[in-house]
């Protein structure tokens, strides 16, 4: 590998050990034995380099936990189920990840550069967790699908994480999850006069 590679390969690892506020760009250097220029070279600033590594580890996470399929039917309660199992059967390797993104979140104003640059890579996950859900190709989603559909998907995630960042031993399985939210679009489903049981389908 070339710096740039060695470079990501060390803040991946720097951010799963100590996070986004704790890591300096020597800790960087240290991990990737390469040297301070590189990381402006390549990639302008350590927060930059950072938001790569936190989207590479994001998107590894996915390819490791979904990497068999996802079973149900496009948009089905089972799909829905196997997002959640596939989200906490990676829980242990994934939560060091999640921690630090929260860390950013709750950063105010400390850390505007790191929290902009994450905030603009959200669109990124939330067509990949529509995707999932509903079986429709990343490129064919609009911009409405990421700002309805992909925000709820994105906010359901974010608080099953929180859960089980908290205390994994009270936090809700993938069967709890999925049973809850059914018992929503139920309710929901009901108080439109609509049919229950309709499959989640994507906002146009």
């Amino acid at each position: 590998m070339g710096h740039k590679e060695d470079l990501l390969e060390g803040a991946k690892k720097c951010l799963v050990e100590k996070g986004f506020v704790r890591t300096t760009a020597r800790d960087i250097v240290g991990a990737s034995g390469t040297n301070l220029a590189s990381i402006g070279y390549h990639y302008g600033s350590k927060d930059a380099l950072l938001t790569q590594a936190f989207i590479a580890l994001m998107q590894q996470w996915g390819e490791t936990a979904f990497q068999d399929g996802m079973p149900g039917a496009d948009g089905s309660l089972e799909r829905l189920r196997a997002l959640w199992e596939g989200v906490l059967a990676q829980h242990d390797t994934s939560a060091p990840v999640w921690a630090a993104s929260m860390e950013v979140a709750l950063s105010g104003e400390r850390l505007p550069q790191l929290r902009g640059m994450l905030a603009a890579s959200q669109a990124e996950g939330r067509r990949g967790l529509i995707s999932l859900l509903t079986g429709t190709p990343e490129e064919e989603l609009t911009e409405r699908d990421e700002r309805t559909l992909g925000s709820v998907c994105q906010a359901l995630l974010n608080g099953l994480m929180i859960q089980w960042l908290l205390d994994p031993g009270t936090a809700a399985s993938a069967e709890e999850f999925t049973e809850g939210l059914r018992r929503i679009a139920e309710g929901l489903t009901a108080a439109a006069g609509g049919s229950a049981g309709r499959p989640l389908e994507q906002t146009r």
